[in-house]
């Protein structure tokens, strides 16, 4: 399993640019067969930075989500809308279990 920790810090202005473009991400990135979890908000201490945690089954399946027409267009979005180098962690876990319970 793979998970990927990717922190998005907006220009003043442009953040709700990045907004749309991300949106648009989320829907097919979790319809695809791989992905287990696609989940992308925004800082509750700041507006211009978004946050994203994605969980897919292996490689192959990261591949295909980042291959996506909408990741594409967002990530020209954020070509022109960012305020630093994005940070992104790939995490490589062996094993899950449900918290709590």
């Amino acid at each position: 399993m793979i998970v990927v920790r990717f922190v998005i810090r907006c220009q003043p202005g442009k953040s709700e640019q990045v907004l749309g473009a991300l949106q648009a991400v989320v829907p097919p990135s979790r319809a695809l067969d791989g992905v287990i979890s696609f989940d992308i908000g925004r800082d509750v201490t700041d507006p211009n930075v978004f946050i994203a945690t994605e969980v897919f089954e292996d490689r192959a399946a990261l591949d295909r989500q980042e291959s996506l027409t909408e990741v594409v267009a967002a990530l020209a979005v954020l070509e022109e809308s960012l305020a630093a180098e994005p940070e992104a962690t790939i995490f490589h876990v062996s094993s899950s279990e449900p918290y709590g319970s």
